[in-house]
């Protein structure tokens, strides 16, 4: 049994903030939280910081210098991970932007590999295309961009490991699939459409939970056209995904979203690229460069190319521009996408049973330590 004493801080136990707490850790999970400060543990002093559940990322291209695209291994899994863990992230989605039927095959093998192995903090794949629209592909390259066929179906329909995640465009994929991959488990999602309000609304009745990066490459709401932006803020079940840099969404509209959807179904993700924890000044993606000026990603067109961001930065950018407290930050950045891809049971909260993933930010929200099953990984 590992003992964690923690002090001086303000620690988030569901609703509930607390200056200190000790919590006993047996087999990676939380065996009881308790309010005394034991003498036989080890004592961390929060110094005024918060201990908040571990960020749970939905989309994650990259990080360390590695993009999942360019190294589908499970060294470039753990290098991709390590980097996010650094900031705060325990659970992640790597997340294949469009690409070959074959690489997508490797992607998932890759996947379940690693977490046969036991890989901290990897617990499915996010497949980003190729089944979008080319209206709205953003940096997806064109050529790649493809139709659902029956043998892709088949192989994104057999059991996994992990969650898999399915980015679609609605209009694009038929009704019938969309039905199938639900029934086999998948959690789809809209991103890079150009759907109608109609065609945004069917898709959601097919099976279609969530939304890829709200408001960035899809219909937006126009007052005769409400599009999928209009058909995602009015639905009260679906899950949104926002990428919360102050880049790829400015404030106001962050707290438009916030207010639609509420903590429980809105949720941060960065969308990260290869740049997160390091220094590299530009990346390939699909034989294209790019180039990372000030954070922010671009092709050579102007185009954004997923982001610098890290969820502590994610969190920070939604107390600084919306309405948002830290409490409510932390739940869209673990409990809501935990509960989103269907691992409320594991991870996401700091409470008994839940495995013990915890991060330590200071009272500028920069992370300071983070743990995963227990065990430091700053």
């Amino acid at each position: 049994m590992t003992v964690l004493a923690f002090t001086n801080g303000h620690i988030l136990l569901g609703d509930r903030i607390v200056p200190s707490a000790t919590v006993q850790i047996e087999a990676g999970r939380i065996a009881d939280i308790a309010a005394d400060v034991p003498v036989d543990g080890t004592v961390v002093d929060l110094d005024g910081g918060w201990l908040l559940p571990g960020f749970v990322d939905s989309q994650v291209n990259g990080g360390g210098g590695a993009l999942l695209n360019n190294d589908i291994t499970v060294e470039g899994l753990a290098t991709i991970a390590q980097a996010h863990a650094r900031f705060g992230t325990t659970a992640l989605m790597p997340t294949l932007i469009t690409d070959t039927p074959a690489a997508i095959s490797a992607a998932l093998d890759v996947v379940d590999a690693a977490i046969a192995q036991g890989l901290p903090g990897i617990v499915g794949l996010h497949i980003e295309g190729p089944f979008i629209n080319a209206v709205r592909k953003g940096v997806h390259d064109p050529a790649l961009i493809r139709h659902l066929d029956e043998d892709l179906l088949v192989e994104l329909c057999r059991p996994r490991r992990g969650k898999v995640m399915l980015t679609i465009a609605p209009e694009q994929v038929e009704p019938q699939a969309l039905e199938r991959l639900r029934a086999a488990g998948v959690i789809i999602s809209a991103g890079h459409t150009n759907a109608t309000f109609a065609e945004a609304q069917a898709g959601f009745a097919a099976g279609l939970t969530g939304v890829t990066h709200l408001y960035n490459a899809m219909s937006p709401l126009l007052h005769r056209a409400p599009g999928m932006v209009g058909a995602a803020l009015l639905n009260d079940a679906v899950w949104c995904g926002i990428i919360a840099d102050g880049v790829h969404v400015a404030g106001p509209a962050l707290e438009i979203a916030l207010r639609m959807k509420g903590t429980e179904r809105l949720m941060l993700v960065t969308d990260a690229m290869p740049s997160v924890g390091m220094s590299a000044g530009s990346f390939e993606l699909n034989g294209r460069t790019i180039t990372v000026t000030d954070g922010v990603c671009q092709d050579e067109n102007g185009t954004l190319a997923g982001s610098s961001l890290d969820m502590a930065g994610a969190v920070r950018t939604m107390v600084a521009l919306t309405s948002a407290d830290v409490p409510m930050a932390s739940r869209m950045a673990s409990a809501t996408p935990a509960a989103f891809l269907g691992l409320a049971d594991e991870i996401g909260t700091l409470a008994t049973g839940q495995r013990a993933d915890m991060v330590w930010l200071d009272a500028a929200l920069q992370p300071v330590q983070c743990w995963i099953g227990g065990g430091a990984v700053i």
